[in-house]
């Protein structure tokens, strides 16, 4: 049997990745919340409620796992509508509470990787149009100076908005995101806004923060046509690529925001990224559909490894290519999300180790990866699909709180204190895949 480590740089960043509304509980004021009380929204009428219960401090626990599982970092975000509840209130109770977090964070030995957006706005601001009136850049700068000048102390990296592709196409041309619109037009405009919104944030965080590392989190989907005989499928490939991966990443480089409906100058948001943060799960194969919400349909190469839902195809190539794809920025990368949603623990071993190889030998080309974040530490509340995917390196009932770990948590705990993966943890926890990594 082949015997190799591969090691990564000193001071790599090994963590695991949550958000505020899905692991805190009872996040009553702001619009996902509303949006689940309403039927048929989410998948088996699935509801939040306690969440993880952090807001009760049961991060406690989760922060001891982390640690137990070797990591030195974690990445979490903020709850916009809990520091501000209304447009003319700060919640100090709650500023206190996450600097408890984040000294909590600091006593383990973690860094704190912090996301100041992660898909939820306060109810007043989603009363006020949300991200489609530009009014809300304004709001979110006011918050986000709060938040910064309050916790600056204990964070150093900055997460402005996490997935602004998801959270504009999901809302606003697939409709399963809160307002459930569906108008392309809207999508972009929302996208637009938020261009301005990460600018506004980026600035003011230097200002109050001038040794800040400030970025976003980019959904990045790999995609080809369908049918490369068709030019319809390599139309609709085409502007996915250029819409949905390209748009919002390249406003932060160049000020200009470019789609399919032309372009916006946006001067002040040119070189408003300290490093790309790239959230990574699978690719697509995508072809034209009049029957699609965005005439838009995305299946998956036939033969691929699946989740048991059928929502992630096990891509490692993907991932090395959207590292690739990342390099050409000229700036640091951080994975801020990769995972898989895997209840039985049978698909996430090959995940995870083919995932960081291909990790791996994009560090060892010399591209400047900094840090990988799992998603997620513990099984969460997925948004439109509630309960029922399980991304966890520890799974949860979310009916009585119990966590249990996982055997991936073991795995990743291994590559988090080898700082790298070795041929022996692959033939331990993934052996169907060791030939692949470690050929004779």
């Amino acid at each position: 049997m082949a015997q190799a480590t591969f090691h990564f740089p000193r001071g790599f960043l090994w963590g695991t990745a949550t958000s505020s509304h899905q692991v805190e509980g009872n996040n009553t004021n702001n619009q996902w919340w509303a949006w689940e009380q309403q039927p048929e929204h989410i998948l088996n009428a699935h509801k939040s409620g306690l969440a993880c219960d952090w807001w009760n401090g049961r991060w406690r626990e989760d922060f001891d796992r982390a640690v137990e599982g070797g990591q030195n970092a974690h990445r979490f975000s903020l709850e916009w509508s809990r520091i501000q509840p209304t447009p003319d209130r700060w919640d100090e109770e709650a500023l206190d509470r996450y600097l408890e977090m984040l000294r909590g964070l600091q006593e383990r030995g973690l860094t704190p990787l912090v996301s100041l957006h992660h898909f939820t706005d306060p109810l007043w601001v989603y009363e006020l149009g949300g991200w489609e009136n530009e009014a809300t850049v304004a709001y979110f700068e006011s918050y986000v100076r709060k938040a910064v000048d309050t916790l600056k102390d204990y964070v150093s990296y900055w997460v402005t908005i996490n997935e602004p592709n998801i959270y504009s196409f999901g809302g606003y041309l697939l409709g399963n995101f809160p307002p459930g619109k569906k108008k392309f037009s809207t999508a972009l405009q929302v996208l637009s806004n938020m261009v301005r919104g990460h600018a506004a944030a980026y600035h003011a965080i230097h200002e109050i923060q001038p040794i800040a590392r400030v970025g976003f989190a980019h959904h990045y989907r790999g995609t080809a046509p369908a049918s490369s005989w068709s030019p319809f499928d390599r139309f609709m490939a085409g502007l996915m690529q250029n819409t949905f991966n390209e748009a919002f990443p390249r406003a932060l480089s160049t000020g200009i925001f470019r789609t399919v409906l032309g372009k916006q100058r946006i001067p002040q948001a040119k070189a408003t990224q300290d490093y790309i943060g790239i959230n990574y799960y699978t690719r697509d194969l995508v072809a034209f559909s009049p029957v699609q919400p965005g005439f838009l349909k995305r299946s998956f190469r036939p033969g691929v490894e699946m989740s048991k839902t059928n929502f992630i195809a096990n891509e490692p190539e993907g991932f090395y290519d959207t590292i690739q794809w990342a390099r050409q920025f000229k700036l640091p990368i951080l994975v801020t999300e990769n995972g898989i949603d895997d209840p039985d623990d049978t698909v996430r071993p090959s995940y995870l180790t083919q995932h960081i190889y291909q990790m791996w030998r994009a560090v060892n080309f010399n591209h400047p990866v900094k840090g990988y974040f799992y998603w997620s530490l513990v099984d969460n509340f997925e948004w439109e699909r509630g309960w029922t995917q399980r991304f966890g390196l520890w799974e949860l009932d979310e009916h009585t709180q119990g966590r249990r770990k996982r055997p991936s948590a073991e795995l990743y705990a291994e590559i988090c204190r080898e700082n790298g993966l070795s041929a022996d943890m692959v033939a331990r926890y993934a052996p169907a895949v060791f030939a692949k990594l470690f050929p004779n």
